[in-house]
């Protein structure tokens, strides 16, 4: 399981008035907060203006502070091509992200062979988000075609299901999760998966966000998840994360979250599931299985029903 680090990102003000001034006290502190992380995605959005050229700042600030990988990510194109210049080892990097649209498409992976690097495969096309998981592994289907043309590994690609907030639309949250287990069983060589974890929760009560983040991470997982990015500072959602990944249970709660991954995995029902009732905890948890799978609606209040 990789972890990716998602706290460098333009959206957010501080990080964003930062990169204007090119603090680099204020990121090397933000790059070692992520040392527990495989990789460390650098969000500088479209990168033009006073922003144009702080990819390739970013890429030596990461190299001097960390041993973490790098993950690409603008929607600049030039301003990618320019970080990958400085980057000491192309082949352990990830460009995030390119989608089913043609032009995107070419271009982005057309870099991936040339730097040899991981690829991050949006199952999205020109049209947007297929609402299905069977729409979403067709578009899978068709950019696995065209990577393989291109002479792509396919151990460096890695399709993202999109997951979108309970907030928007509830119904997704299952469908990315079935999206991970149908990718994870119709490719041959197989491929990878990757989630942006914190779209799930947006738009949530900042109370809520860790545990939802949490419990769709181990359905997730369940389904055969491969890589996550992640808000580092979560470090109980890292721990459980590695607990999952060594089948490492420390307590009670831990091996109800072992239990809700298998029965994504074996496609069981919840209803099969032992839990403490008398646990806050738990019942929290088993609550939030019940809405990510669609089975209870959500409201901002869904834990203390």
């Amino acid at each position: 399981m990789l972890l990716i680090g998602e706290n460098i990102h333009i959206i957010s003000k501080t990080v964003k008035e930062a990169l204007l001034k090119r603090d680099r006290d204020f990121f090397t502190e933000l790059i070692k907060l992520q040392e527990n992380m495989d990789f460390i995605d650098l969000n500088v959005g479209p990168a033009k203006g006073s922003f144009q050229g702080v990819l390739p700042w970013l890429v030596r600030l990461v190299q001097e502070n960390s041993s973490a990988g790098i993950s690409f990510d603008t929607t600049n194109f030039s301003e990618m091509q320019s970080g990958f210049e400085v980057c000491s080892n192309s082949s352990h990097a990830f460009i995030n992200s390119t989608s089913n649209d043609p032009e995107r498409f070419d271009k982005l992976s057309d870099l991936a062979v040339e730097k040899d690097s991981n690829i991050i495969a949006l199952t999205m096309d020109k049209t947007g988000i297929p609402k299905t998981s069977d729409g979403r592994l067709e578009i899978a289907f068709d950019m696995y075609e065209k990577f393989l043309e291109k002479g792509i590994d396919t151990e460096k690609i890695y399709f993202d299901p999109l997951v979108l907030p309970v907030t928007a639309d509830q119904s997704q949250a299952p469908e990315a999760i079935n999206t991970i287990k149908m990718i994870k069983e119709s490719f041959d060589p197989p491929v990878k998966t990757l989630v942006g974890l914190s779209n799930v929760s947006n738009g949530c009560p900042a109370e809520l966000r860790p545990l939802i983040n949490r419990v769709f991470a181990v359905m997730a997982f369940g389904a055969g998840l491969d890589a996550a990015i992640i808000d580092a500072k979560d470090l109980e959602l890292v721990r459980i994360f590695r607990m999952l990944e060594l089948n490492s249970p420390q307590n009670k709660t831990d091996e109800l979250y072992i239990d809700i991954a298998r029965m994504v995995e074996k496609l069981s029902d919840l209803s099969d599931i032992e839990y403490n009732s008398n646990s806050e905890e738990q019942t929290m948890i088993i609550k939030t299985v019940e809405i990510l799978s669609n089975h209870k609606v959500y409201s901002h209040s869904f834990t203390q029903i």
